[in-house]
């Protein structure tokens, strides 16, 4: 009597091949380089574009030609960033409030980066630089 072989469900584990992909994936998110990029819009001393609306509160400092700093138009006793931190919070009621930097064209980078950063520090998010209609269209 012939007995008729029984053919075996061949069955493929999945399980290792799973493994190997899933650390794969793994070992190329730990390898890969993330870069954080910041986008920050300027607007130069001069620019074509529509003038907004002024809010009601809003911080002002300016920035003169020689570096000095004004907060809501009165002088600061020196560019410490402490002293500009302080000024700013004094001038707002909250950090919500707007702070627009008027700074002169010829002011140095470093005043204008320092405003800045003592605005950020103290939580002021809504930072704008003053610009003014070009004088040759």
């Amino acid at each position: 009597m012939w007995l008729k072989k029984r053919k075996e469900d061949l069955q493929l584990n999945l399980t290792p091949l799973i493994d190997v992909v899933f650390l794969l994936l793994i070992f190329f998110m730990v390898s890969t380089s993330f870069k954080k990029e910041t986008k920050i819009s300027l607007d130069l001393p001069e620019a074509n574009g529509e003038m907004l609306e002024q809010e009601q509160q809003l911080v002002e400092v300016s920035i003169n030609k020689a570096g000095e700093i004004f907060v809501n138009g009165e002088g600061l006793i020196n560019k410490q960033l402490e002293t500009i931190k302080s000024a700013i919070l004094q001038s707002s009621t909250d950090n919500k409030t707007p702070v627009v930097i008027h700074a002169d064209a010829d002011a140095p980078y470093q005043a204008v980066i320092t405003v800045m950063d003592a605005a950020g520090q103290v939580g002021f998010n809504n930072l704008t630089l003053a610009t003014q209609q070009p004088k040759n269209p």
